[in-house]
């Protein structure tokens, strides 16, 4: 134990497990790789955009439709990669940390349906 010098207490480390399970990695690579996939579907999304507006085949408007898309790809990627980066730091609480990573994408989903709804209503 190592001692503080502004105080004269004994600072506690925080210990982490040492040993990981298979199904904890399996579990976070799962989590990466569907935040990878939501990454390439926005690439594969918007370099098609760009080729179709650089080559001048179709004339691109950028619609409600289009945009919620683009915005819930990029956010739903940044989830994934967050979720996966929480719950390799904090390996005890996975559990919580999932159940709160899906309510909010349950929230985010329900907030694209209803501002498109409200928007084409």
């Amino acid at each position: 134990m190592e001692w503080s010098i502004v105080s004269k207490n004994k600072k506690k480390k925080f210990e982490r497990p040492t040993s990981v399970s298979e199904t904890d990695i399996k579990f976070e690579k799962i989590i990466q790789f569907s935040g990878w996939i939501f990454l390439l579907v926005l690439a594969g999304f918007l370099g098609g955009w760009a080729l179709l507006d650089l080559l001048n085949l179709y004339e691109l408007y950028l619609e409600v439709k289009s945009f919620t898309f683009i915005i819930f790809s990029g956010v739903s990627s940044a989830f994934c990669f967050g979720l996966a980066t929480r719950i390799k730091n904090n390996r005890d609480q996975k559990r919580q940390l999932f159940l709160d990573w899906m309510l909010a994408e349950f929230m985010f989903c329900l907030f694209a349906i209803l501002a498109i709804s409200v928007y084409q209503w």
